[in-house]
């Protein structure tokens, strides 16, 4: 059997399921009928692979058991948020108990075992749920050993911790394919490279939030990663790069449309405000107008949402003084149909159909 992901296994399982369930409708409106022999042969081969499947990656087999996985996602999602908080705050309750020796002994221990653990527990266990919950706590025990080091010894806060956490939360997000991880590790580049080009920009850089264009080049960044490196055996890691540098494109502009004072730009508030608001009108139609070409239906959903929020922004800053309530309201609803029609028409014409590339 090739190795595979558990997503991989669990994407070949549904389409088996789906073929013995068109197979089944075919054979009742007599379009098609195996022999015997062919049956048996199709029917053995596919529940070898499920048995297989089932064995290496716990795949779900029904939407029953999707639903049960979905519940063990939950579950491990909330608990190794739990247990990142419980060591944030034992460490913080018992710290000033240990003498200097101690605590650095303990800040050097803790990441290594935990990260030991999580390679261990990756290795033996299929289904991820508990690898995750080690991943996450081995993350939270680092971003506290070089935190608090920092206070120990005293080192001013730097923006290339950003760095190395950033990095040791790619690590185990490819290691362990976990996507919260690597949720983690764009926030810290986002995070780093904003604040680079705040200082470039003259200011301090735990300030670059002060910014909202500090964050266009991580997010050009983001966008053009997946493009440049193949995540065909990291099912789900594309999207997310692709929407983390979209939502660090289109929220600062939503913000300058809005507040010109924070721009960078040394012009007339509403020359700022009118341009920002105009290139988020087309950023987010270029948006959906790529992801429908390419088919990344999440790069079509971000650009709908943002293009639909700067369209509301504007009606309300059009309208919202000058017409009676109910009517900006119709408007806003007609407005939605328009967009329902708009996109049912571009369904009809296959433009969301599947298949097309997918980075």
């Amino acid at each position: 059997m090739v190795l595979l992901s558990k997503t991989e296994a669990q994407q070949r399982a549904d389409q088996i399921k789906a073929f013995q369930a068109e197979l089944h409708h075919l054979e009742a409106d007599s379009v098609l009928s195996l022999s015997e022999v062919q049956d048996q042969a199709i029917q053995g081969y596919h529940d070898q692979l499920l048995t297989d499947y089932s064995q290496s990656y716990d795949i779900d087999h029904d939407s029953r058991g999707k639903q049960l996985s979905l519940g063990m996602r939950i579950a491990s999602f909330l608990g190794a948020l739990a247990l990142a908080a419980s060591v944030f705050f034992l460490f913080y309750q018992f710290w000033g108990k240990f003498s200097t020796t101690a605590q650095l002994v303990i800040l050097i221990l803790a990441p290594l075992v935990s990260f030991s653990a999580t390679m261990l527990i990756a290795e033996r266990e299929h289904t991820g749920y508990f690898t995750k919950l080690a991943a996450f706590v081995s993350f939270a025990c680092f971003v506290l050993n070089l935190s608090m080091l920092g206070q120990i010894f005293n080192i001013t806060p730097t923006d290339k911790a950003l760095i190395v956490w950033g990095a040791l939360a790619f690590l185990l997000a490819y290691s362990c394919d976990v996507r919260l991880l690597l949720a983690a590790g764009i926030i810290c580049v986002i995070s780093f490279l904003s604040a680079r080009t705040g200082t470039w920009g003259g200011g301090y850089w735990l300030h670059f939030g002060e910014r909202p264009e500090n964050f266009f080049p991580a997010a050009i960044v983001l966008f053009v990663f997946p493009l440049l490196v193949s995540h065909q055996r990291f099912w789900g890691f594309a999207p997310i790069y692709r929407v983390f540098g979209l939502l660090a494109t289109f929220i600062p502009i939503l913000i300058l449309s809005n507040w010109a004072a924070v721009s960078y730009l040394n012009y007339d508030s509403n020359i700022i405000e009118s341009g920002y608001q105009i290139l988020g009108f087309v950023l987010a139609a270029l948006a959906i107008w790529v992801g429908i070409r390419q088919h990344w239906h999440d790069v079509v959903n971000t650009g709908n949402v943002f293009f639909v929020i700067f369209l509301y922004t504007k009606m309300f800053d059009w309208w919202w003084e000058m017409m009676p309530k109910y009517l900006f309201f119709l408007l806003l609803g007609l407005s939605a149909i328009l967009f329902l029609l708009i996109f049912k028409r571009l369904r009809s014409k296959g433009y969301f159909s599947a298949g097309g590339t997918a980075a």
